[in-house]
């Protein structure tokens, strides 16, 4: 498992902002921060430095994990409207296999930024037909409240 890893850039006043925004959808925020770079995770644990180097600076791949397809869906949407270039929208990969949803961003160096979700598409909640309602769980006995039985009450009438 990795703990975590240095991402060198040319502009560190460019990529720090950048970084910010794209991961705020997957709960990422800067964790440390001191000249030259940060440290940015999740929960306070930094797992991704970023560092100014713009003499060893190389294009990198490098991805993200999410637990659902509409945390894939925010990172683009917030990469791109970070200044991001797209490099493949969200979408299955059935190529690598039949449930990796990803999406595939470039950063301002060029590095290839991916989020990506494993899991199966999450099957859509039920929905009550027409003239259908949902009870609630029933109450435990003794709960002093009085349990439904499925007759109506007659309306009352408006008082005057």
């Amino acid at each position: 498992m990795i703990d975590h890893f240095t991402l060198k850039v040319s502009d560190y006043s460019r990529s720090k902002p950048f970084y910010v925004a794209a991961l705020k959808p997957l709960g990422y925020l800067v964790a440390m921060e001191y000249g030259g770079g940060c440290g940015m995770g999740v929960a306070g644990k930094p797992d991704l430095w970023i560092v100014q180097d713009p003499e060893n600076t190389r294009p990198t791949h490098f991805a993200f994990h999410t637990e659902d397809r509409k945390a894939v869906d925010a990172f683009y949407g917030s990469a791109m409207a970070a200044g991001a270039r797209d490099n493949g929208p969200p979408g299955l990969r059935k190529e690598y296999h039949p449930n990796y949803y990803a999406a595939f961003v470039l950063d301002p160096d060029g590095h290839n930024v991916e989020a990506v979700c494993h899991a199966p598409p999450r099957a859509p909640k039920p929905r009550a037909r027409a003239g259908q309602r949902r009870l609630s769980a029933a109450k435990p006995r003794g709960s002093g409240v009085k349990a439904r039985t499925g007759t109506r009450r007659p309306a009352r009438r408006a008082r005057r």
